[in-house]
């Protein structure tokens, strides 16, 4: 079986492969001068495509990433189909349908937040992009979405895949925190799940608004004097509220703090931020980054292994 990315997800598929024990072909995609993407199945790997189910690794971010995720899966469908016809008649034009075996793992999917209508005409984005994936292949698996029941209905089995065990290996072999922190009541089930697996208290931040411009966090239930702290969330963007969080539980006797996510978006120097803050930052490889040091690869394994048994399809 074979494990294929393109141009956005190439460490992460490498780490999948390793983890099934797969193959990993790397597509070819570039762009044309007028920035038009361009993607090709290369002939070496028509055959591994053909021969058993594939697994497409590719995000859905930056929006460029949709349209090169869209792109290739419509390659690996013709090859999948047998659909090989070209103008310069390079090898046989058709061969046997192969049948369904093409799983999209997304490590992160962009417009995730966009989950819900705040007001009448808006479109809902996360949903309408994965229902526009979702035709193109015959399974998903998608790693720490922010809101998963925004894919509740989709036409193909999803996988909710989480790297949270992952996460908590690593901050219990390099921190050793004492207490859990999420940032808010939304990242809360995230937060008592490392908790949990590492043997320790958590809580959470309240968010209050003051006005349409002010949000307060306010920390519920903390005794913090004389611990290390981790606050975890599904992902860090500018780093904020990580900064905010991090500046009070100093004040509160915390002798060490560190931010963990599965998605380091890191927008605007938030690295630089953060550090300024916080003793250590920690994030997956599903967006590149600095501090990619939490492995996603085993995470985005068990959710294959969870479609290819809800598709009925077994390694040959």
């Amino acid at each position: 079986m074979v494990v294929v990315s393109g141009s956005n997800s190439g460490p992460l598929a490498s780490q999948l492969a390793e983890s099934l024990g797969w193959e990993h072909h790397v597509l070819e995609t570039r762009r044309f001068p007028d920035t038009e993407g361009y993607t090709r199945i290369p002939t070496e790997t028509i055959e591994a495509v053909r021969n058993e189910p594939v697994v497409l690794v590719s995000n859905t971010f930056p929006d460029s990433g949709i349209v090169e995720t869209l792109l290739m899966l419509e390659s690996l469908n013709d090859v999948r189909k047998g659909e090989l016809h070209n103008l310069r008649e390079i090898g046989p034009q058709t061969l046997p349908d192969v049948g369904k075996g093409i799983i999209l793992a997304i490590p992160y999917f962009g417009y995730s937040r966009q989950d819900k209508r705040f007001k009448p005409g808006e479109a809902i984005s996360a949903r309408a992009i994965a229902h526009l994936l979702a035709t193109k292949c015959d399974g998903m698996v998608v790693l720490d979405i922010h809101a998963p029941e925004v894919l509740q209905d989709l036409p193909v089995p999803i996988s909710f895949t989480s790297a949270m065990p992952e996460l908590s290996e690593r901050l219990q072999g390099t921190v050793a925190p004492d207490f859990i922190l999420s940032p808010d009541k939304g990242a809360i089930d995230r937060a008592s799940q490392v908790a949990s697996l590492i043997g320790c208290e958590f809580s959470y931040l309240e968010k209050t608004r003051i006005d349409a411009h002010t949000i307060v966090h306010k920390a519920k239930n903390l005794d913090v004097a004389g611990k290390k702290v981790a606050i975890v969330d599904d992902m860090i963007a500018t780093g904020g509220t990580i900064c905010r969080a991090a500046e009070a539980l100093r004040n509160q006797g915390a002798t060490q703090v560190h931010a963990a996510c599965s998605h380091g978006l890191f927008t605007g120097g938030a690295i630089a931020r953060l550090l300024r803050y916080v003793d250590g930052v920690h994030a997956t490889g599903s967006l590149s980054n600095a501090v990619d040091s939490i492995p996603g690869g085993p995470a985005l394994s068990r959710g294959v292994h969870e479609i290819l048994d809800k598709l009925d399809l077994k390694p040959q």
